[in-house]
């Protein structure tokens, strides 16, 4: 039996669709589906409905993501979890794919599938710990984009060298879907509720192999992901939270590195990168 967590914000559309592609893929396989949402707008309640079998608990308030993810942690108690995004669409064979791998790896705390778009291009979920220099070559960067082969970017997204089914050690994967050693994960607390939105996936792998435990890409398990569903609607406030996120990571990681000096380097540095990403999105607008 597992848990499955999904948090939601104003994307119920999606998560129909979701929960729909969840079910089928299920196959009789007994789980308990956790709905965690964040005081959205859009219909939630009448989730209810249409699945008597999930259980929503709606937030008063926009908790954010990780304090939604821990809530539900705490009303499940299957050896495994698997988080979901809201606008995630799992493949077939997902779960009984994914469990068996979990069930003969008990030395992985975290696995995380193949991440594909909506028209199958890869995603690169699977991605190294950033440093100064990488944060200006991510997966949707606009340095990737005009130099892809770039050897930055190739060390960034290591699922680029994935053959395909072979099990890869990568730093840290996607929390738009994980699956999850209970655990493992209980040895080293849950996420953590510092990150509102976004690096709360890449702080808890690296305390995740802090512990011994390893994080795995696993490319046999896949799920669609139409990126984005609810950060889009507020643009502004998710660059604003990515970046606050980046620098609250980075400082976690460098500790007895960050000076004032440093400090004021990297907040420099991740205000240049915000103000790209906001025009690079007015740019597609237009």
């Amino acid at each position: 039996m597992i848990d499955i967590i999904i948090v939601n914000y104003n994307s119920t559309d999606y998560l129909v669709g979701c929960l729909e592609s969840v079910l089928r893929s299920l196959d009789g396989i007994p789980a308990k589906i956790h709905v965690q949402d964040n005081a959205s707008s859009d219909g939630v309640e009448n989730i209810k409905d249409k699945f008597p079998q999930v259980l929503l608990v709606q937030n008063k308030k926009n908790i954010g993501f990780a304090a939604a993810v821990n809530k539900a942690w705490v009303l499940g108690d299957n050896p495994f979890v698997v988080l979901l995004n809201p606008d995630t669409i799992v493949s077939e064979n997902f779960f009984k794919t994914s469990l068996s791998f979990m069930k003969t790896h008990p030395s992985v705390g975290i696995m995380g599938p193949k991440v594909l778009e909506k028209d199958g291009r890869l995603q690169n979920s699977a991605r190294s710990f950033p440093t100064l220099l990488t944060a200006f070559f991510g997966r949707t960067s606009i340095l990737t984009r005009l130099f892809p082969n770039n050897s930055i970017t190739l060390k960034n997204l290591p699922c680029l060298a994935s053959d395909g089914s072979t099990p890869m050690e990568v730093d840290w994967v996607s929390g738009a879907c994980m699956v999850v050693n209970r655990k493992a994960a209980d040895r080293i607390g849950g996420l953590d509720e510092r990150f509102f939105l976004y690096w709360e996936d890449a702080d808890w792998c690296r305390r995740m192999w802090e512990s011994r435990q390893k994080v795995i890409y696993y490319p046999k398990a896949s799920v669609y992901h139409f990126t984005g569903a609810s950060s889009q609607r507020e643009l502004l406030k998710s660059v604003v939270e990515f970046h606050k996120s980046v620098f609250r990571f980075i400082e976690k990681q460098e500790q007895s590195f960050m000076t004032l000096l440093m400090k004021s380097f990297i907040l420099f540095g991740l205000l240049v990168r915000s103000g790209v990403v906001l025009a690079s999105h007015l740019v597609k607008k237009g």
